[in-house]
């Protein structure tokens, strides 16, 4: 049996695009390290409670784990009065996005705790990101896409915000990717995970993708009426086996696991 890993949490300020100063939430296993990276992408939901419990989740696995707010420049306000702000602004540029999240990676690689290795993860609008950023982001080293809404996207629908569909960055992707999918989801739709693969197959990328039947978008959120436990359980241990690979495992070991 595999003991509680200890672990400690906190809210720090990184600083992100245009010297802005945006918080991030960081959980850290106990022990010395060192521990591999993981910078997790919260979804359009917002920088939420269930995306601080994937960082925790990830700490409880030997991993230290960042979760920068890319909604911080929309102020105050509940959750759902800043994700209203972000929606009716047109979303968060992706400009700004790749520059908060690389200060994100960067404090990873900082950190004395840290391997030197470190992934993404991202959900929803955050595995769209994660996409992204599997091209954009220096000093990363593996990318899991879980259900990434509008990397595929017609021209007519980009906007000043988003001026470049993602499906176009593949050829500069450089890291391995994990793909998570439902095929009950309606964006992506199966049809745009096939052009997702079709693209990264023509590009010769290092992918893995895994489709699930009976699960829609956000089949993750145990807290959510979509949660597929089964579909989910199965997804996460193709989540650990894969940065294991790409990483190294969690230092379980250092963080006190028995």
């Amino acid at each position: 049996m595999t003991a509680y890993v200890g672990q400690s949490s906190k809210s720090i300020q990184l600083t992100g695009h245009n010297g802005d100063q945006i918080d991030a939430y960081v959980a850290t296993p106990d022990g010395d390290g060192p521990f591999p990276g993981v910078l997790v992408i919260h979804h359009m939901p917002g920088w939420d409670e269930w995306s601080t419990e994937v960082a925790r989740r990830f700490a409880q696995h030997g991993y230290l784990a960042i979760c920068p707010n890319l909604h911080h420049r929309a102020g105050e306000g509940t959750l759902d009065e800043v994700v209203a702000k972000v929606r009716d602004g047109g979303g968060t540029p992706d400009v700004q996005a790749i520059a908060d999240l690389q200060a994100g990676v960067d404090w990873l690689n900082a950190s004395p705790a840290s391997t030197g290795k470190v992934g993404i993860i991202g959900f929803c609008s955050g595995g769209r990101i994660v996409y992204m950023g599997s091209a954009k982001l220096n000093n990363i080293n593996a990318a899991v896409d879980c259900w990434g809404g509008n990397v595929v996207v017609p021209p007519g629908k980009l906007t000043d915000a988003q001026p470049v569909a993602v499906l176009d960055m593949t050829s500069e992707i450089k890291v391995p990717m994990l793909g998570i999918f439902g095929n009950d989801d309606q964006n992506p739709a199966p049809g745009d995970v096939d052009t997702m693969e079709a693209e990264l197959k023509k590009h010769s990328k290092d992918y893995d993708f895994h489709r699930y039947d009976g699960a829609g978008h956000g089949f993750f959120g145990w807290e959510r009426p979509g949660y597929r436990p089964e579909q989910a359980v199965d997804a996460w241990t193709k989540v650990w086996a894969f940065y294991e690979k790409h990483l190294g495992a969690g230092n379980t070991a250092a963080a006190g696991v028995s």
